[in-house]
């Protein structure tokens, strides 16, 4: 019996393991970087030992030091989480050759899937040799690891060699190797997936389907069980082929194997041997704990002849601090407060207060729900994200809702091309044209101790706001009585510090203020409280290159220097931030005045790159 569970990993899977782990009475070890000292799961776990360093090299992808960091707390199992070392044999071998439970497949189960190239040849597959002209368009695609690292999309042949170095570059940074490959890419399939577990005793279990088509970088944002449409014939032939696969490497534990399915028929991607970011939804259907399967099986025990009947639906929505409008730019800061109403599961790997950084993937949470029919998961998740408390740095919130919302997702025709064909109307501001005047009456509420009205006529107060990339104005009467407004057709019934009421044209609506500095949330909506007068020194050139995020130059386009003719859309610099790296364009076609980026630099948001004078 597994007495002590190391978890090689972080952030929300981290404390997803441990809940089971306590569950089990089970004790915990964490392991973290510096730049994890205070994060939520090194603070939850039982213990937890440090690895000097920030990089995932120089921490969670370094096998040797997590393997002394379980026998120096005395565990005796390690469970691998996802990403990071969760694929990899070597890691798998260190840890049994210390003497502790590997909780996951064998060695040579990993090392046979967990290169796609070599799972293919094991499925029959031959990946393609020289791209021509005609086998465009294709996907490079990295060898090892996921979640839609060192994945590039060529459709132009002269764009090939670029992206086949940028997908190197991404994936060593991300997993230790660099290793790629190009196959077709299918246009508009839909990602279907199987999840597996087996035990040490032969049995295999095909625990239905899941839908993970909506994607962005080819990682995942939606996802749900069972994946809705297929028609019983296709998902038994899914089933087959999953079981297929882990019998063809003897595998033991929690898998998953995973499909492009196009013109109803399924092409075989790639084996995941780990637990999957997803894996709520089929325990949400199938009644599991798989985390705790995954121990149990570990501990030798015997699965039953066939899993439990599938009940209802479940649709997982990924939370994450990225701008979708801004080209999926990822975003850092302190996460004040996140909070969702009851009847959905919440995974994270936060707490309010918390700091998101730069380091890591900007995953905030997991948001699952489950009801007998999908239109009720539907209508359950997206109405639970619509009320959630994210305070803090800007989310794909909005981004979630809408897309749970639209009409081709409801009705399940959905596709990995669904946000190439929708980003620009699922993006598009439509902010409460109240919420600055809640706003500014919640502030004036906080900042009048004694009261603010003065038995003398008094002028309109004004507060500016910025909001959805515009500017906006407030204003607002203290009077005797309470606040009045200018706005035609709103009445102010109620104004408090965190709680404004306003009556708009009959109707009565709430808004929930909280204040975070010059940062303002006022239900879903973010603003940005201005001062009085502006501030000359921000302002920057036209044709300015700014950072779109936090992070560390890596490449600057070769031959580039002061006075070089660029083209609109030219990659200038790529910045990596977040296990990611960022292409940052020239905006207009013309001449380079200014580069201050040097690779290896570390920028800040806004930090000035290069100038571009238009031609």
């Amino acid at each position: 019996m597994i007495a002590t569970v190391l978890v090689a990993n972080r952030g929300e899977i981290a404390c997803r393991i441990f809940r089971t782990c306590r569950e089990l009475g089970i004790r915990t070890v964490a392991v973290y970087s510096d730049a994890d000292g205070d994060a939520l799961h090194a603070r939850v776990a039982d213990e937890a030992v440090r690895l000097p360093g920030a990089a995932p090299a120089e921490t969670y992808l370094r096998a040797d030091l997590i393997v002394k960091a379980a026998l120096a707390a005395g565990a005796d199992a390690v469970h691998p989480g996802y990403g990071f070392l969760s694929e990899n044999a070597d890691f798998a071998r260190a840890v049994q050759d210390a003497g502790l439970v590997w909780i996951g497949p064998p060695p040579q189960a990993i090392e046979a899937m967990a290169s796609k190239t070599r799972a293919k040849e094991l499925m029959g597959i031959e990946p393609l040799g020289e791209v021509t002209e005609a086998d465009l368009p294709v996907l490079v695609k990295a060898a090892a690891g996921g979640g839609g690292r060192g994945m590039r999309v060529v459709r132009r042949l002269e764009e090939l060699g670029a992206a086949l170095e940028s997908a190197r570059a991404e994936a060593a940074s991300a997993f230790g190797d660099g290793e790629v490959f190009v196959e077709p890419y299918v246009v508009d399939g839909r990602h279907i997936e199987v999840q597996v577990l087996a035990d040490t005793h032969g049995t295999v279990w095909a625990l239905g389907t899941r839908d993970c088509s909506l994607q962005r970088r080819h990682q995942k944002v939606i996802e749900e069980a069972p994946a809705p449409g297929l028609g019983a014939g296709l998902e038994r032939e899914l089933h087959a082929l999953a079981v297929r696969a882990a019998r063809a490497v003897s595998y033991v534990g929690a898998g998953t194997v995973e499909f492009l399915v196009a013109d109803g028929r399924a092409h075989f991607l790639e084996m995941n041997t780990r637990l999957q970011v997803e894996h709520p939804v089929t325990e949400a259907v199938f009644g599991l704990d798989l985390v705790a399967e995954q121990i149990r099986v570990a501990e030798g025990h015997a699965l039953a002849d066939a899993p439990p009947p599938a009940r209802g639906h479940a649709i997982e929505a990924r939370l994450y601090a990225e701008d979708p409008a801004r080209d999926w730019a990822p975003q850092t800061g302190t996460l004040h407060r996140l909070a969702v109403p009851e009847g959905v599961r919440l995974d994270t790997g936060y707490a309010d207060g918390d700091r998101i950084g730069v380091h890591y993937d900007p995953m905030l949470a997991k948001v699952v729900a489950h009801a007998p029919t999908r239109a009720e998961a539907l209508r359950r998740l997206a109405g639970a994200l619509e009320r959630a408390a994210v305070h803090g740095p800007v989310t794909n919130r909005d981004l979630l809702v809408r897309s749970l919302r639209h009409e081709e997702f409801a009705s399940a025709r959905m596709d990995t091309g669904f946000y190439d064909r929708h980003l620009a109307d699922l993006t598009a501001p439509a902010p409460d044209p109240h919420a600055p005047l809640a706003a500014a009456l919640a502030d004036a509420h906080g900042r009048s101790r004694f009261g603010g009205w003065r038995n003398l006529p008094s002028q309109p107060q004004a507060k500016r706001y910025a909001m959805a990339g515009e500017e906006h104005e407030a204003r607002y009467v203290r009077t005797r009585t309470g606040f009045t407004t200018e706005s035609p057709g709103v009445r102010v019934v109620h104004a408090g510090a965190h709680l404004v009421v306003l009556d708009v044209d009959g109707v009565r609506r709430r808004y929930e203020v909280a204040r975070y500095g010059d940062d303002v949330h006022v239900n879903a909506d973010r603003l940005t409280a201005l001062p009085r007068f502006s501030d000359p020194t921000a302002q920057h050139a036209p044709g300015s290159l700014l950072a779109p995020m936090p992070g560390t130059v890596v490449k600057v386009a070769d031959g580039l220097a002061t006075g070089s003719s660029v083209r609109a859309g030219e990659p200038i610099v790529w910045l990596e931030a977040m296990k990611m790296q960022h292409r940052i364009s020239a905006p207009a076609t013309g001449t380079l005045t200014a580069l201050h980026a040097v690779p290896g630099q570390q920028v800040t948001v806004g930090a000035l790159l290069a100038v571009v004078d238009p031609a």
